[in-house]
């Protein structure tokens, strides 16, 4: 049992080695491979968690901590690298590169620091700082810069919102719908790098439902829920 529940850290601590992958195509401007590597990120991310709780790396590999093991490696790939892949692929011109490429950082440091950064039904306080998610999308839909603009200082302040997004596996409610979505999510993005983003609107469409259901569905259960509309 010792011996898995240490091989768990190992597994998550390759989400570093894919992060210095990502980093390295980023800095070629192969934004398509970039994404290739922050996808396969994205699936480890999701898998060493089940691993961890199934193991009880904390009982059982308590030299390592596997949480901040976890968010080390999640501020490289879910903010650092994303952040400059907003800065670098021409996506926002001039000033709004840099500013994006500065709030970035800024906002999820604090954010990651957060001692409530999770609520009791393991949904998260806030938007949780997946600016992996919201770059690979934005580099498929390609919209408007003002509208990534936009999205960026929305999110950014999202962040420090009493509102919830939900997580995709630890979220219990509406898991059967959200956890597909995700894997809908992360197959259309990995087509589009495959296919070297070249314009489908099918891939589209899909990217931006997922993406609106993942950002909105906690938002829609504390409406439907906490406040009493459903029981």
């Amino acid at each position: 049992m010792r011996f898995r529940a240490y091989s768990v850290h190992l597994f998550t601590a390759a989400g570093a080695s894919l992060a210095m992958l990502a980093l390295l195509e980023a800095a070629e401007q192969d934004w398509a491979m970039m994404t290739i590597w922050l996808t396969v990120a994205f699936i480890v991310d999701g898998i060493d968690g089940p691993l961890a709780r199934r193991y009880d790396v904390t009982t059982n590999a308590p030299v390592i901590d596997g949480v901040l093991l976890d968010l080390i490696i999640d501020f490289l790939t879910y903010v650092m690298i994303p952040a400059y892949a907003l800065y670098g692929s021409g996506l926002l011109p001039g000033w709004t590169g840099w500013f994006v490429v500065l709030l970035i950082p800024f906002a999820s440091s604090l954010y990651f620091s957060d001692t409530r950064m999770k609520t009791a039904d393991k949904s998260f306080r806030g938007f949780p700082g997946c600016w992996n998610m919201v770059a690979l999308a934005m580099l498929v839909i390609v919209p408007p810069w003002w509208v990534i603009l936009g999205l960026v200082v929305v999110l950014s302040a999202a962040q420090f919102l009493n509102l919830k997004f939900v997580h995709p596996v630890r979220t219990a409610r509406w898991r059967a719908v959200s956890l597909p979505v995700a894997l809908v999510w992360t197959g259309a993005i990995a087509c589009a790098a495959w296919g070297g983003f070249e314009s489908n609107v099918i891939l589209d469409l899909i990217v931006t439902a997922t993406s609106i259901y993942l950002l909105s569905a906690g938002i829609a259960q504390q409406i439907i829920y906490d406040r009493g509309y459903a029981r």
